[in-house]
């Protein structure tokens, strides 16, 4: 028998369990996910204790296939591992199925917990598809992106399925629409695979800073604007894209 706690970042919702867990079929995390299940959620986290300063962070989408990596269910799940002792609070490590990867939270201020999501490689070419032009952006798990002039009149809804479930990805992707509000701002909705349209994504919101920086020169770090708030986000001395932004329990 598990005991669920719900979780948000930015208001990407999540179902969270101590592991070690794994869901026996797709069937019990979409039962977890859905939302006559205490509101529902955007995904589900297993963070499963290693040793005093590492943790794993397993990660499945509501549809209850798993994915790769979850920026804003990171900062959850350290979080989640501090209040419940599974490391000490401080700097700890996050094992993922994009890697390894560093945390920072003292246990004092829940809106200000760092997390290192990942190295973003961009293909440097945008591919045509459905007639606009995207960038195809790898944060650890996919992403496919583009630039809009206002995010509120982007084809969210009507776009992002058909980019998610598009035949150059073979196992779908997140899709990211960007508007660059000032050099030091943005702006993303985002389609999220296996979920649809969430107010945020910790590695849509990641990919759009990189690829601002490097295609329309924003600057980093950046304030990246999503539908449930905002984050800071920036290039660390190893190559790495850092966030820094609140987990909070519902």
């Amino acid at each position: 028998m598990f005991q669920t706690v719900r979780m948000q970042g930015l208001g990407n919702k999540f179902a969270v369990i101590r592991g070690p867990y794994i869901p026996s079929d797709t069937a019990k995390v979409r039962e977890l996910c859905d939302e006559k299940t205490d509101g529902g959620a955007d995904g589900l986290l297993v963070v499963t204790p290693i040793d005093s300063s590492r943790v794993r962070m397993s990660f499945w989408n509501a549809d209850g296939s798993e994915s790769e990596m979850c920026g804003n269910g990171l900062r959850c799940a350290a979080r989640f591992a501090v209040d419940n002792q599974l490391v000490n609070p401080g700097e700890f490590i996050v094992d993922t199925k994009a890697g390894r990867l560093a945390v920072v939270w003292d246990g004092e201020n829940p809106d200000k917990i760092e997390v290192q999501v990942g190295k973003v490689k961009i293909v440097p070419k945008p591919a045509l598809l459905e007639g606009i032009h995207f960038y195809i952006v790898d944060v650890g798990n996919p992403h496919a992106a583009t630039f809009v002039d206002n995010v509120e009149n982007a084809p969210v809804t009507t776009l992002g399925p058909k980019i998610e479930t598009h035949d150059i990805f073979p196992n779908r992707t997140n899709v990211e629409f960007i508007e660059i509000v000032a050099p030091n701002r943005i702006k993303v909705r985002v389609w999220e695979r296996g979920c649809g349209e969430t107010k945020a994504c910790g590695t849509g919101m990641v990919a759009a800073a990189k690829l601002s920086n490097e295609v329309m020169d924003t600057s980093l770090p950046v304030t990246v604007v999503a539908r449930g708030g905002e984050a800071k986000v920036w290039l660390d001395d190893e190559g790495y894209c850092r966030m820094v932004g609140p987990a909070n329990y519902i």
